[in-house]
């Protein structure tokens, strides 16, 4: 899916023109498979700072190994991204554009240092999985500059695709009290399975 949306859709009318096999596409099997890199290698690192002993060396081997595939496959989509359509090109490659967008691969790349740094070493137990989620985080801060506004690429923005005003303001009334609650409970769920489990741990 995050390939094809990089790419974009075939439209016709505002209309979806494409096919269900439009999904059959290189550069989206491609990015698919780092997306799984990535999940894997944020499923590694939750190891490492939950985890102690032999799992523990073990979930920092397989971090390291997935950090590096993971840096492979986002160097091959942040390569090609800007060739997908001349509007992202325009926008990575202005002058003016690079003082403000520079920062977002350097910190990645001091990212990928940082993370396998504290992998090697085996002193930090939150850092891999922070640093991680800080990959993430940056890759679609790159996906967002790329792309915005559109929420279909190239064809409808985001204020077109935007719903009434009313229906804004209905789901609104729903979300303020249900808001905090989710958040609440995902807290105490975090809180009560907080530190790290151990052999020991379980019902027998």
């Amino acid at each position: 899916i995050l390939g094809n949306y990089i790419n974009g859709f075939r439209i016709a009318n505002g209309q979806f023109a494409g096919t269900s096999w439009d999904w059959v596409h290189p550069f989206a099997l491609f990015t698919g498979l780092g997306v799984a890199a990535g999940y894997a290698l944020l499923g590694a690192t939750w190891l490492v700072l939950k985890t102690e002993g032999d799992l523990q060396v073990w979930a920092r081997r397989q971090a390291r190994r997935a950090l590096v595939i993971t840096g492979l496959f986002i160097v091959v989509v942040s390569l090609y991204s800007p060739f997908a359509h001349p509007r992202i090109y325009a926008r990575w490659f202005n002058a003016e554009h690079w003082l403000w967008l520079a920062p977002l691969p350097l910190t990645t790349l001091i990212l990928f240092w940082a993370a396998d740094a504290a992998l090697r070493r085996g002193r930090s137990q939150a850092g891999p999985f922070v640093a991680a989620m800080s990959i993430f985080a940056l890759c679609y801060a790159g996906l967002t500059v790329s792309l915005f506004p559109y929420v279909v690429p190239h064809e409808i923005t985001l204020w077109q695709a935007a719903a009434n005003p009313r229906s804004q303001a209905f789901l609104l009334i729903g979300t303020l009290p249900l808001l905090p609650i989710i958040l609440g409970y995902t807290a105490w769920s975090y809180w009560v399975f907080r530190g790290k489990v151990s052999a020991t741990d379980g019902y027998g």
